[in-house]
């Protein structure tokens, strides 16, 4: 009698499946954002140490471990527990700020915070400065807070906040993005304005350095503004056009040359770089750039960010639709 055999396994690939991980890879940051959620705050403070003066990787992981700390008190007791320390000064200001963001959030649009908490939030900011006078993140945590000021904060103070950023990391990604957003008009500024700050700041940086990306952040929020405008009011008119206009294409292409083109061939992508990365791949997608959009999700692997294709429809199904439209493999990316 012949021998049963067992069914054979399908040769049908796994459906692929993106990793929306909330710190996009870096597993010590993981660790440590679970730390700082029970109230243990000595794995935070060792994972900053470590970190070091890799500006763009500790601006990662501050921020992120700010929104950490923001819902309860373990940054207050590693400050109580070594008030000296410049990195508890540094993450107590970034969580500042971030709470007075859910205040805002909570305050719905129309909605005033008051202003004694923005002036509370920019005090520790500058307090945080002196504590750690080489580090830009108090710096980028007051350009964030900066929006919040009812007409916003005057052009001078605005300017040496900027200055002081760039003297400590001319090219630091988050806070050039903080200032953007501060000249959008969803803030204080106009589509005009806030495209050419993002112009003028992708324009000097230098080949590898991920900041031309500030123009498709630019893109999306200009859309993200009309269309939040367009709700119950029917398609926005060229609407379709958006994001594949000639200069819209000219401009992808151009961050793509600068940013990409200039990283060292076969370097890993690093936690760091995945948000901005998502910003590029989707503004490939939706441009029809093909060979671009398949070399970056393929760059990607998994790792994907919730922005900006939360803002273009359910962020899993574009991710999918778009890989496997373009026939990228089942790589995981490596950061």
């Amino acid at each position: 009698m012949a021998a049963l055999r067992r069914p054979g396994r399908s040769s049908r690939p796994p459906r692929f499946t993106p990793d929306f991980d909330p710190d996009l890879g870096d597993r010590a940051l993981t660790e440590a954002r679970h730390d700082m959620v029970i109230g243990r705050w000595q794995g935070v403070r060792d994972l900053l140490r470590a970190t070091g003066d890799d500006w763009p990787r500790r601006t990662h992981r501050l921020r992120l471990l700010s929104h950490a700390a923001a819902g309860g008190s373990t940054v207050e007791a590693w400050r109580a527990a070594e008030p000296g320390d410049p990195d508890a000064a540094v993450l107590r200001a970034a969580t500042e700020v971030v709470r007075v963001f859910d205040a805002a959030i909570a305050a719905g649009r129309g909605g005033a915070v008051d202003r004694g908490r923005i002036d509370a939030a920019v005090d520790a900011c500058l307090a945080a400065s002196g504590a750690a006078p080489a580090d830009p993140m108090p710096w980028v945590s007051l350009l964030s807070v900066a929006r919040l000021y009812e007409g916003g904060v005057p052009r001078r103070e605005l300017r040496h906040w900027f200055d002081e950023l760039r003297r400590r990391d001319p090219y630091n990604t988050e806070g050039h993005t903080q200032v953007l957003r501060y000249w959008s008009a969803r803030w204080h500024g106009t589509h005009g304005a806030m495209y050419d700050f993002a112009r003028d700041a992708a324009g000097v940086a230098p080949p590898g350095s991920p900041l031309p990306i500030l123009v498709q952040i630019a893109r999306v929020e200009e859309y993200r503004y009309i269309a939040d405008g367009a709700l119950g009011r029917g398609p926005v008119r060229g609407f379709d056009q958006h994001w594949k206009h000639e200069l819209a294409v000219t401009e992808l292409r151009r961050t793509y040359a600068r940013w990409i083109g200039g990283r060292e061939p076969g370097r890993p992508v690093a936690p760091e770089e995945v948000a901005d990365l998502n910003y590029l791949a989707h503004a490939a997608c939706y441009a029809g750039q093909v060979e671009v959009a398949r070399e970056l999700l393929g760059l990607l692997g998994t790792r994907a960010a919730w922005v900006p294709w939360v803002y273009t429809g359910e962020p899993e199904e574009q991710f999918v639709r778009f890989r496997e439209g373009l026939g990228v493999g089942t790589g995981t990316g490596t950061g």
